[in-house]
């Protein structure tokens, strides 16, 4: 959960970044650049005699969805929305998730539905009344493509590296950024005419600091942690980041904001997280009287 908690609360500073210094350029051509860098971030560790052939290709799929489609989508909504706004619309990945984990083991997990409601319902306490925008549909539509691509890349990730114990994360990331590296250059190439890209200082240093710390380091952490979590934590922690953005776009960026219910939905987030270690723990003591131990 530690590394859950550290890619989230990266991730906080994120949203008011981009729509703070980047909103002037091209969202693919800010898209490939974070991908772009967070692929040189992780290249030199790369295993590839020891990595079979057909796990480089499924990572590199997963990659190209997971933060290639993500991405592309995720930096368009900001054409249409405000920062926090951004980190709101993220409110229904939970039920993504439990969805789409339903959906792969072909089985219905009420536990993880009632811990994705719960986040759902913690995180619409910081919602309730905080959408200004009179153009949010699209965005909305774009962020919830985001979210469907996140989510299921989180839960083909754990799944793949679940069969594949004796692999390290750090071995394997870069073909995850190697797919959506693909998936953003022909993006880029499609839509951008590169003889009038003009990038400031500010906004140079500002792509730096996103592909290498909330692109490359924290996606690391957030694929390491939900390949060691349960899907109710992994549920409940894709929202925390929404009051953690919240939070930080009101005393760090000087967005207006209600601070009591960022309070009281964080608080609701962690009953789920309570919840679910608790049922967490009765699953586990059912096994083992149910085996003999």
């Amino acid at each position: 959960m530690l590394y859950l908690l550290t890619a989230s609360f990266i991730w906080s500073f994120s949203f008011g970044l981009i729509k703070g210094n980047l909103t002037s350029l091209h969202p693919n051509l800010v898209s490939f650049i974070r991908i772009g860098i967070s692929f040189l971030v992780f290249l030199p560790f790369i295993k590839i005699n020891s990595i079979p052939n057909r796990l480089k290709m499924r990572l590199m799929v997963i990659g190209a969805i997971q933060y290639g489609l993500m991405y592309i989508a995720y930096i368009y909504s900001y054409k249409f929305l405000k920062g926090y706004e951004v980190a709101l619309f993220t409110i229904f990945t939970p039920l993504y998730i439990s969805i789409i984990y339903d959906i792969t083991k072909k089985r219905y997990h009420r536990r993880y539905l009632i811990i994705s409601l719960l986040a759902v319902a913690g995180t619409a306490i910081i919602v309730y009344k905080e959408i200004g925008s009179s153009s949010f549909l699209p965005g909305f539509i774009l962020i919830q493509l985001s979210n469907l691509f996140f989510a299921w890349g989180q839960i083909k990730y754990r799944e793949i590296m679940k069969k594949n114990v004796d692999i390290g994360d750090k071995d394997i990331f870069a073909y995850l950024y190697a797919g959506a590296f693909l998936v953003t250059l022909s993006a880029l190439l499609l839509t951008v005419d590169l003889n009038t890209i003009s990038i400031t200082t500010e906004q140079i240093l500002t792509l730096i600091y996103l592909g290498i710390v909330a692109s490359g380091v924290a996606f690391f952490l957030w694929n390491f942690g939900v390949r060691r979590s349960g899907i109710g934590t992994i549920s409940v922690m894709n929202n925390l980041k929404i009051p953690l953005a919240v939070f930080v776009s009101v005393t760090v960026f000087g967005e207006s904001g209600n601070l009591p219910r960022i309070l009281i939905g964080c608080a609701v987030l962690i009953s789920a997280l309570v919840y679910n270690e608790i049922s967490e723990n009765k699953t586990g003591s059912v096994s083992s009287r149910t085996s003999g131990k």
